[in-house]
């Protein structure tokens, strides 16, 4: 994960101990969604981390190698974890992304996120703004 994460210029980086404490057992609920190679399983092309808080979801990290990106990948993964949102009955996902980032913005916007607002000079590294989605699943109807 931390190695295809690496290749993403834009994505939030994080350490490899973050990484590491998804997995321990005293971890907040969250959702790990990984995307592996049908050859190869252990060849993972992508991933979602999402954490669960009351009836909302927060996606975490949506990351999908560089190598495979425009396949399909990252709308596997948000469809899979809508579909899993809904089963457990939360009512939104949440989630926030650079606003230059306009790979990603596609992906929510296409999977039915709507834009909520946005925090001024929110990420460093350089300073840019954060833009806020919201996907009610409540209307459900409207996921392709």
């Amino acid at each position: 994960m931390l190695h295809i994460e690496r290749q993403a210029a834009i994505a939030a980086h994080w350490s490899a101990e973050q990484y590491e404490s998804l997995f321990l057992p005293d971890t907040p609920c969250r959702t790990i969604l990984v995307a592996t190679d049908e050859s190869n399983e252990s060849m993972i092309l992508g991933f979602l981390v999402s954490v669960g808080a009351c009836d909302e979801w927060e996606v975490e990290s949506v990351v999908v190698a560089e190598s495979v990106r425009r396949r399909g990948i990252g709308s596997s993964l948000m469809r899979e974890l809508i579909g899993r949102a809904i089963a457990a009955g939360t009512e939104a996902l949440i989630l926030e992304v650079r606003e230059s980032n306009t790979a990603a913005r596609q992906l929510y916007e296409k999977n039915g996120f709507i834009q909520e607002s946005r925090r001024a000079d929110y990420y460093q590294g350089p300073l840019e703004h954060a833009v806020l989605y919201r996907l009610s699943l409540q209307s459900c109807d409207k996921i392709p």
